[in-house]
């Protein structure tokens, strides 16, 4: 069911800058976004970019320590989100970059914020072209643990997420 809720146009190009990663310096470098959060509008009716809820490439090892436990902080413990999550990790064979399309609806949220984000879904992942994986999250026991984003992105063969053995 299809709530009628649109997708901002930053959304979009949000996504866009986060899915090509052509990089021409340093400072773009630094400015691309590693993780960004995606709320609804007050009044409900648009998917908007959260305001201060991202963690910037250039930050990674100045004010974060650990981009992944960053994020998981960012999530709001009563509300439902969207996300999106850059990832970097290893497997046996070869280093990887894949974005994570991440449907936050903890268990603790008002049952109408849960329904109009369960409906509202497919506006944005009709937005967000050539994402791989899409993770639905119900809780900080089903995120907390890296190894549970390890096993989204590739299972077993993943031996490291951002740097961080699993």
């Amino acid at each position: 069911m299809a709530s009628g809720v649109t997708v901002n146009d930053e959304v979009i190009r949000v996504f866009n800058e986060m899915k090509v990663r052509k990089s021409s310096s340093q400072d773009d470098v630094k400015k691309r976004k590693k993780a960004v959060l995606f709320c609804l509008s007050e009044d409900k009716k648009k998917i908007i970019v959260e305001e201060g809820k991202e963690i910037l490439v250039g930050d990674i090892g100045d004010s974060v320590e650990d981009p992944y436990a960053c994020f998981v902080k960012l999530l709001p413990p009563n509300d439902c989100r969207y996300g999106l999550y850059d990832a970097t990790y290893e497997t046996k064979e070869s280093k990887k970059e894949d974005l994570v399309f991440i449907f936050w609806a903890p268990e603790n949220a008002p049952l109408k914020s849960k329904m109009i984000y369960a409906s509202s879904k497919d506006a944005i992942k009709k937005k967000f072209t050539g994402i791989k994986h899409e993770w639905q999250v119900n809780g900080l026991d089903d995120i907390q643990d890296r190894a549970a984003l390890a096993e989204k992105l590739g299972g077993n063969v993943v031996v490291s997420l951002e740097g961080k053995p699993v």
